[in-house]
């Protein structure tokens, strides 16, 4: 056996079984392909994006072409632009694109063939001073074919050559467009699905970018904006939890001269009373359900969203809250992004800094998750008492219809924390609540009424409601329910006294009494 070798014998790279192995490279489905022509697009100024799909027929029944108003490309850029690696922009750090993989190894992850066609117009045409979008005088194409270089036909990017039948989608003075065919791995053969689910995905991954004006669209569709935190768009209706956090992080922890970047970090805090009446299709339509997470943004595109940074197991009270990491591509070590730009391996000196605030915070959102339930499955379990009181009202001397000068202040305070406060009261004549908040004082429960509605507000922290009312509100059982709404009823009958023989001559005496009984309660129920 000849040990001879040469370099035509001897490639680095074995094309044939190179270009096979690199479609299975990396790509989580469809849209993660369709976002690196976007990101290209960006990086080339574009502000108007199309992804179309068309149905063709045949064996793979779906093309799809992607096309920009971008700056367009000159025929030695296009061809290097098909090379895996022949980016002019490798290892730039200034925008979206850095290695010079995405346009052919997204394209050839989805399609046997891809064709790019490209056009750059003098801007003294009149067409093009007028304003119009008219065909371009020279638009150059190349192309890549899995068939072709995997049998030997193809070994280098074809030349571009000057396209004598101008694609109608080649619009304007300049821009690309990138055209699938023969597509074989895409994650779905109907275009309505395929269609559907790009949109949702790209409306969250460039959702910064729509929000400051570039318009993509599929088929003709605009995408819209998705914001997983759920404070600007359709979806709004969450806060800000917390101010930004702003972290510096060494490029290169072995290098101190290559300095810092920033990492900035928010919280969201979605509203729990309101969203949490939705039906379960509702809430996974809406991505709250199963949605805990953190949003990685990479120089305003997401390129991955999982629960980073944190520590503790993933529960359902996460989904009421969500968190948001924004870097730029400096950092791209630190974080552990490959060519794909779909997900992040944290490094150390990263993790070290940011999970301890990241994972101490989760923790307190998701115990204020978890108090927001708790509230509002008592005030549904209350539900019942407070419609029967407000019935038998009317047997009864009606009250006062002013209310107590410091009732004012502190219904407003109640209101902030519990929403179903802050709904108009619905039937004529007193209305009754019942609400569960720590009393600045040991009493059990305190009276608040302001004219219209009877708060009956009852002290979580007191011992009869930790030894007694406590078990019976968290308890399903027929009989403690029962026992429950009984005791619930006699505490709404004392607070109402109270209210009725109101007044500056009593209300000191009655709030003494209170006071004392509370204490006296306590004093007897610590064993």
């Amino acid at each position: 056996m000849s040990t001879k070798s040469t370099a035509e014998d001897c490639p680095i790279i074995a094309l044939d079984r190179f270009i096979q192995a690199t479609r299975d490279s990396g790509y989580k489905g469809t849209a993660s392909a369709v976002s690196e022509l976007i990101d290209n697009s960006l990086q080339a100024g574009a502000s108007e994006i199309q992804i179309l799909l068309a149905e063709v027929g045949g064996e793979f029944p779906v093309e799809v072409r992607v096309v920009d108003n971008g700056c367009g490309m000159d025929p030695f850029t296009l061809r290097q632009a098909l090379r895996f690696g022949g980016s002019s922009r490798f290892g730039d750090r200034s925008g979206l694109g850095r290695y010079g993989m995405g346009l052919p190894n997204s394209s050839l992850s989805q399609a046997v063939r891809v064709t790019v066609y490209t056009w750059r117009t003098l801007d003294d045409r009149p067409n093009v001073r007028k304003g119009k979008r008219a065909a371009p005088d020279e638009v150059y194409s190349s192309y890549l074919d899995v068939d072709e270089i995997a049998s030997g036909t193809l070994s280098q990017v074809p030349v571009p050559h000057k396209t004598q039948q101008i694609p109608p989608h080649c619009v304007g003075k300049s821009g690309t467009l990138v055209h699938w065919e023969r597509c074989d791995r895409l994650d779905n053969r109907r275009i309505s699905t395929l269609a559907k689910k790009l949109s949702i995905e790209l409306g969250r991954r460039f959702r910064h970018f729509i929000w400051n004006g570039v318009r993509i669209q599929v088929n003709g569709e605009p995408v819209r904006a998705i914001d997983p935190l759920f404070l600007r768009g359709d979806r709004a209706g969450a806060e800000l939890f917390g101010e930004e956090l702003t972290y510096e992080i060494a490029i290169d922890p072995s290098d101190k001269s290559k300095g810092t970047s920033v990492v900035r970090v928010r919280f969201s805090e979605l509203p729990v009373h309101e969203w949490q009446a939705l039906s379960n299709d509702e809430k996974r339509d809406q991505g709250i359900s199963k949605g805990a997470g953190v949003s990685i943004v990479r120089a305003g595109r997401e390129v991955d969203y999982g629960w980073f940074f944190i520590e503790k197991r993933r529960e359902n009270y996460d989904d009421w809250w969500r968190c948001e990491v924004r870097f730029e591509p400096a950092l791209d070590e630190a974080f552990g992004i490959t060519h794909t730009k779909q997900q992040i391996r944290p490094r150390p000196h990263l993790a070290d800094v940011l999970t301890p605030d990241i994972e101490e915070t989760a923790r307190i959102l998701n115990g204020r998750a978890r108090k927001a339930h708790l509230d509002t499955k008592a005030q549904e379990r209350f539900g019942d008492v407070e419609k029967l009181a407000g019935e038998r009202d009317r047997r009864m001397a009606p009250l006062p219809s002013k209310g107590d000068s410091g009732a004012q202040k502190l219904l407003g305070e109640l209101k902030k924390k519990t929403p179903a406060l802050r709904a108009k009261k619905q039937t004529s004549g007193t209305g009754y609540k019942i609400v569960e908040r720590p009393l600045d004082t040991m009493e059990f429960y305190r009276p608040v009424y302001d004219g219209e509605r009877l708060v009956l507000v009852i002290n979580p922290e007191h011992s009869f409601y930790k030894r007694l009312y406590g078990p019976l509100v968290d308890s399903d059982k027929a009989d403690d329910k029962a026992l429950r709404e009984r005791l619930a009823l006699f505490l709404l009958a004392a607070a109402r006294a109270e209210v009725a023989l109101g007044g500056a001559r009593n209300r000191d005496a009655i709030q003494k009494f209170r006071n004392e009984w509370s204490n006296t309660l306590a004093t007897l129920l610590d064993v």
